[in-house]
């Protein structure tokens, strides 16, 4: 029963450690290289529309929070990034529209709709902003999508310096939809992913150069 009872406590305190690894790393990642509060443009990161084209609850979110800022000031530009991922709606587009039936003019919104994930979705839009003549960008996404976001920037910034940006990350709202697990669920799984890339670095490709 003693025996029993000891490894049941070091099950747990194995458990535990590792939450406390995972978590600890997760809550320690910058969310910003800079401390401007107006920047050139908002950056809004794309995920999946619904199968009929329109936009998902976190796509939705994503890009209303965009619009928020937008209106509040934060910048005067808005970059959709996103294209067809995962089926054959652009995403950049499915959120460009929402912008655009909430009042912003469209002259405001630039689309990116190459992306195939968040590293393309920050090296495609960091394009756009050197196109311009843009130096700073605050990048709106899910709240628990900003780790590996932060992680992203920081790497593009040092492998990608002729695209380097000033950034800050700025979180969506839940979508009404989800639930607290849905919410735990995704928070435990991005900081997983997070603990994964800050230890082995990121795959090399030409978006984002592997670490040396």
């Amino acid at each position: 029963m003693k025996l029993l009872q000891r490894t049941l406590f070091a099950l747990v305190l194995i458990a535990f450690t590792l939450a406390l690894i995972v978590y600890g790393n997760y809550i320690t990642l910058p969310t910003h290289n800079t401390a401007a509060t107006h920047f050139d443009t908002i950056i809004v990161l794309g995920t999946p529309s619904r199968l009929d084209g329109t936009p998902s609850p976190e796509q939705r979110e994503r890009a209303l929070e965009g619009v928020r800022e937008y209106k509040a000031g934060v910048a005067p530009h808005i970059i959709m990034t996103g294209g067809p991922a995962h089926n054959h709606f652009v995403e950049a587009h499915t959120m460009g529209q929402l912008a655009a039936s909430q009042g912003v003019p469209p002259a405001d919104i630039f689309e990116e709709g190459q992306a195939q994930n968040t590293i393309q979705n920050i090296y495609y839009s960091s394009q756009i902003m050197h196109q311009h003549g843009w130096s700073s960008a605050e990048v709106v996404s899910s709240p628990y999508h900003l780790g590996r976001t932060s992680l992203i920037l920081n790497t593009h910034d040092l492998h990608q310096p002729a695209l380097s940006i000033d950034w800050h990350t700025h979180p969506s709202l839940w979508p009404p939809e989800y639930t607290i697990y849905h919410k735990v669920v995704l928070y435990s799984v991005e900081a997983w992913r997070c603990l994964q890339l800050r230890v082995q670095g990121f795959p090399s490709s030409r978006f984002l150069p592997a670490t040396s």
